[in-house]
């Protein structure tokens, strides 16, 4: 694996793309987060609110969007974090994981990071920053 520290302006880290997501992935996490609105676990429910059907939590996709940095934690941590959400996430979706070095100094590396669908849409994009310990 490559030193985090080799990556250079414009590169981006290899992506990490998720198995499809599940309706086990989403109680899982509804338990682990406590955001249990049904809309993220019943058909019936997510019809109700004018879904087409379950979505995935927000954060759920936020949160697997770390998964790009974990292989690089012994060299430093991601210190910031921010994103935008840009579309829904729909049960069955598989979904890519990407973040390109947007800036770079001795101490951090800021990424854009952004989570596309199997259509190519992007569902979140923002921003980490990693923070290298000395």
């Amino acid at each position: 694996m490559t030193s985090i520290r080799k990556w250079q302006v414009g590169e981006s880290l290899p992506e990490v793309t998720l198995a499809p997501v599940s309706r086990l992935d989403l109680i899982k996490y509804a338990g682990a987060s406590g955001d249990y609105n049904p809309i993220h676990t019943i058909d019936e429910e997510a019809k109700k609110a004018g879904l087409p059907g379950i979505i995935a939590h927000g954060m759920w996709t936020m949160g697997n969007l770390a998964k790009l940095f974990t292989p690089y934690y012994e060299e430093g941590f991601v210190q910031d974090y921010f994103v935008r959400f840009q579309s829904m996430v729909f049960l069955n979706d598989v979904i890519t994981l990407k973040a390109t070095v947007k800036e770079k100094d001795e101490k951090a590396i800021r990424f854009a990071v952004a989570a596309v669908n199997q259509h190519g849409k992007e569902v979140i994009k923002g921003e980490a920053v990693f923070s290298l310990y000395e």
